[in-house]
């Protein structure tokens, strides 16, 4: 009888334990972007409206119309990896001949807004909406969701349904909608394909780049953003272990590690320096490193 009840106490101890220990652990990492392993490219983030003074913004999640009913975004603001805002550029200049202009709707998007979006919707809506496990390719600076404008009268064209329309006429291949909407919707997806973009089907307002892959989920504000000097738009690296220790290493020569680990493969011992506070991508996606004249803020 003491047996059965000692080990009764045992077992009720233990549950106790995981309840008020573990399970707080366990919350604060689900509002966490998720730990990501692999080699990314070092984010360099460009805002859209000052590479092209042709593309309008209509940032709806800066205000309340949009699916939630509020702001989440506490500027109008967009912005993607600099390899897909040049090739969003060449989409701009192509449509110009054909008198449409490109009208932004979202781009880069903290993880954190991931977060809430997912948490808001209901169940039957979830593919509408990234999952916050994995990340989205906003939260990557290589999504777009965007329509079309007429350059004549600086509206936006009718297409099959509005932004954000959580049903099958949001469908890249819905068959509604009149002859000029689907003609229009058509449209905007042959420029943007030819210029490395792949449509979400559900959702015929939103690209991904095709480099999305390469760079890590990030969750910083937009006015954290920051941009790379001009004399170092070079390709960076960042290489994060399973140890949880991270690495940088750009592609002028330099290797630079975080957390006091040497790079064995840096071929120049001269050249690595250490950064101690260097924050991550996944965490913060700041700070800066220097090359001999060559600064890189990451």
């Amino acid at each position: 009888m003491r047996g059965n009840l000692k080990s009764t106490r045992v077992r009720f101890t233990a549950t106790i334990f995981c309840l008020f220990v573990l399970l707080p652990f366990a919350a604060r990492a689900q509002e966490q972007p998720p730990k990501e392993e692999g080699t990314f490219r070092a984010p360099e983030l460009v805002e859209l409206k000052k590479l092209d003074k042709s593309i309008k913004l209509d940032i709806r999640y800066a205000t309340s119309n949009n699916f939630v009913g509020r702001p989440v975004y506490t500027e109008a603001r967009a912005f993607l990896q600099r390899p897909a805002a040049e090739a969003l550029l060449r989409v701009s200049r192509a449509l110009r001949k054909k008198r449409l202009g490109l009208a932004v709707f979202d781009g880069y998007r903290p993880w954190s807004v991931t977060k809430l979006f997912w948490d808001l919707t209901p169940a039957d809506k979830k593919q509408f909406v990234a999952n916050p496990s994995k990340g989205s390719r906003h939260n990557r600076g290589c999504a777009v969701d965007l329509t079309l404008y007429d350059i004549k009268t600086g509206r936006e064209v009718s297409m099959p349904s509005e932004y954000d329309d959580m049903t099958e006429l949001s469908h890249i291949n819905y068959a509604g909608g009149t002859p000029e909407q689907r003609r229009l919707r058509d449209l905007l997806r042959a420029a943007m394909e030819a210029e490395g973009f792949a449509v979400y089907e559900p959702e015929w307002w939103h690209y991904d780049y095709k480099d999305w892959r390469q760079y890590p989920i990030l969750n910083l504000s937009f006015s954290e953003i920051r941009p790379l000097a001009k004399t170092s738009r070079r390709a960076a690296r960042v290489y994060s272990t399973a140890s949880g220790s991270k690495r940088v290493s750009l592609d002028c020569g330099m290797r630079i590690s975080d957390c006091g680990l040497e790079d064995s493969s840096a071929s120049n011992p001269q050249s690595e320096i250490r950064i101690p506070q260097l924050a991550h991508p996944l965490a913060t996606a700041r700070g800066t490193v220097s090359c001999p004249d060559k600064p890189h803020t990451i």
